[in-house]
């Protein structure tokens, strides 16, 4: 489904209310889900937006007077996209679902019922993405069969397709090894017929087996014969494939001229990782795609474990990088003592090790964790020195459900990355029938974990210098939070504050970051080296005063003015709780501290918004400078808040910058202030030369 981290909605809402419409982006977007609105206010302009923009859902209100929903209806199927389109009710009877339904609508979500509304736009987009991603596929099923039957024809190695044991395709380099001149002289001719005498029985048994779905082995070995009747030792590689649509088997068919023990010892050379002795990644993907097959096909049950060694690169620093092979060496020796011979390893990337075990979720679990307690209870020798090393195991049970070599590699390398993000020595094992009780231990743990670093004070700030564009003097910083992981090692915000903010953990983070930044710049202030710090704070502290109390006593405390200090608060968020807003800007402001607006410009009316809120700044939401020397209508977007912000007297600012070009034009559009990764990117340290 698309509606990832890096994923936008491009939603449009049909609504004669803009407060309305407002109120159900911002409802989408504390949700998780990343929107880019678009709101007509007319037909004409309806017509106009179908034609020119990428959308992916409409919402339309039932009883809409400025667009109603029948004309909604008919001009996106006269558009010829694939485009749902849900109404928004404030209640539903049978005459109007009847109706709706009749008219076209694909879903009918409740305006007072914000779950049942959310629920509708996920199930809708997820059936649209679906939709898209089958187009795609069979778009390029149909370009890869092509360019593989190319391939197939042009191929050196003898290949052929075989249904029931008879031939049914094969190439020029098949047809050559065997003496024929013509795919019509075998075509619906048996396998046996290409097999030496004495090996007919056993080819036979092994065809019985294939045709009552057993997997083909990777190799058999046994002497063919040609059209003359000259026998050869050849060999034998099978792969379940697809020929024009029916299931068959691919035969790569080839000339065996070495001794065959010596061909055994170069291909099994040829499957191994030379530093570690396990399987390479080449070999493991393919048996992995086996394994997949199989659950797909067969409801055959595997495990997937993926493992790292906690803490890599201080091992590294610790023991020397002329040691890595060796401390690998060391860890896949441990991993060997533990599986049996219903599991295989490899290494898969350069510190990443991989399981293939054949089993259900119970053997997938045990194994993982014997895996991390074989890790846990061992002292490791490498050369000279000892570590104790743990492991964060990521793991996947391969089923029907999720029976696809990317779904199955990307679910356990989550399963890995979480459970390094709550501090390693950890296995995290995702199966489809205990994905509801497997997040409720994730959460928790993360819970725990966050409630330990309020408590011990284990958050961190990252800096990003933001440049004045019109060459004022003084330093200025973004401040982003960090969670402190240890050994050098932080997490980045996205990983726990939605987490933190269903239970109640926002306001606590928020103090944490308003009173850390006011010490930073108390302490810059005493070292004659003056900053201003943009802090970003949440919705979580617009609910009373008691955060712009707690800014009042930090900085009698620190002794400073709150003109160092930048609070930032979210477009939508202010949208939506506007009156708490203004209370809160008015309190710090007493203190002397400004408050900015950030993600600016992607709501549906953001400059009525300024004419109910005063910011000392707007920050434009990033999407405007994402590839902007290439979006005309985002550089005339920039232009346009640009100027319009001058007139208010409010100070802008551009971040997420990364290229000369991007910047030439943010100069020119008069934006005030920049910040991105082609600047300076965030860091510990405030070392940038702002002179």
């Amino acid at each position: 489904m698309a509606n990832g981290t890096d994923s936008a909605l491009r939603l449009m809402i049909v609504d004669d209310s803009v407060e309305d419409a407002e109120a159900i982006v911002s409802a989408l977007r504390n949700a998780g889900i990343a929107v880019r609105p678009l709101r007509p206010s007319s037909i004409d302009e309806l017509k106009s937006m179908l034609g020119a923009q990428p959308i992916d859902l409409v919402l339309a209100a039932q009883h809409s007077s400025g667009v109603p929903l029948d004309e909604v209806l008919q001009l996106v199927k006269a558009s010829g996209k694939d485009l749902p389109v849900v109404a928004v009710a404030d209640r539903v009877d049978d005459a109007s679902l009847s109706h709706a339904l009749a008219a076209g609508v694909r879903g009918i979500a409740l305006r007072h019922k914000p779950q049942q509304l959310l629920q509708s736009v996920r199930a809708e987009w997820a059936d649209l993405e679906a939709r898209r991603a089958l187009r795609r596929l069979e778009a390029q099923v149909r370009e890869t069969e092509r360019r593989c039957d190319a391939l197939i024809q042009s191929s050196r190695d003898p290949i052929a397709y075989v249904h029931e044991g008879m031939h049914i395709r094969a190439n020029s380099a098949y047809l050559e090894m065997f003496g024929y001149d013509d795919f019509d002289d075998i075509e619906g001719m048996s396998l046996l017929d290409l097999v030496a005498p004495q090996h007919v029985e056993g080819f036979k048994a092994l065809l019985k087996g294939l045709s009552k779905g057993e997997p083909p082995p990777p190799r058999y070995e046994l002497l063919a014969h040609d059209i003359d009747g000259n026998s050869f030792p050849a060999v034998m590689e099978f792969t379940s494939a697809l020929y024009e649509g029916e299931p068959c088997l691919q035969v790569v068919f080839r000339r065996q001229e070495l001794d065959p023990e010596l061909a055994r010892e170069v291909e099994e050379l040829r499957q191994r990782d030379q530093a570690t002795g396990l399987l390479n990644r080449p070999t493991f993907l393919h048996a992995l795609e086996g394994a997949v097959a199989d659950a797909a096909q067969h409801q055959g049950q595997h495990g997937l474990l993926l493992l790292e060694p906690d803490h890599y690169q201080r091992l590294l620093h610790e023991i020397g990088l002329d040691s890595a092979d060796a401390l690998l060496q060391a860890i896949a020796e441990r991993l060997r003592g533990v599986i049996d011979d219903q599991a295989v390893a490899a290494r898969f990337s350069e510190h990443t090790l991989a399981v293939l075990v054949r089993g259900d979720h119970v053997a997938t679990i045990g194994l993982a964790e014997r895996i991390r307690e074989a890790f846990a209870s061992h002292v490791f020798e490498v050369g000279p020195r000892s570590a104790a090393i743990t492991a964060s195991i990521g793991g996947v049970q391969i089923g029907e459900k999720i029976a696809s070599v990317t779904q199955v590699l990307a679910k356990a390398n989550q399963g890995v990355q979480s459970s390094i993000g709550v501090g390693g020595n950890r296995a995290e094992i995702f199966d489809p029938s205990a994905v509801d009780r497997a997040e409720e231990e994730r959460v928790q743990a993360w819970v725990a974990r966050l409630r330990e670093a309020l408590d011990n004070d284990r958050f961190l700030f990252h800096y990003q210098p933001v440049i004045n564009l019109q060459g004022e003097p003084g330093a200025m910083y973004e401040t982003y939070i960090r969670l402190d992981a240890g050994a050098g090692e932080t997490v980045p915000p996205m990983s726990f504050l939605q987490i933190a903010e269903e239970h109640g953990l926002l306001w606590e983070i928020d103090r944490w970051v308003v009173g850390h930044a006011i010490d930073v710049a108390a302490t810059q202030q005493r070292a004659g080296q003056p900053v201003t710090l943009l802090v970003k704070v949440t919705q979580a502290s617009l609910s009373d005063d008691s955060l712009a109390r707690y800014v009042g006593e930090r900085l009698v405390a620190a002794g400073i003015n709150g003109e160092h200090l930048v609070l930032q608060l979210p477009e939508a968020k202010v949208f939506t709780h506007l009156r708490a807003a203004q209370e809160f800007a008015a309190a710090v402001a007493k203190h002397g501290c400004r408050v900015g607006l950030e993600q600016f410009g992607a709501g549906l009316d953001s400059f009525q918004l300024l004419s109910h809120f005063d910011p000392a700044f707007i920050k434009l939401d990033r999407s405007f400078t994402e590839d902007l020397p290439k979006n005309a209508d985002n550089q005339q977007r920039v232009r346009e808040i640009a100027q319009k912000a001058q007139k208010l007297g409010i100070r802008s600012i551009a971040e997420f910058v990364q290229d000369a070009a991007s910047m030439t034009i943010l100069f020119s559009s008069g934006v005030d202030y920049v910040e991105g990764y082609f600047l300076a990117p965030a860091g510990p340290e405030m070392n940038y030369e702002f002179e």
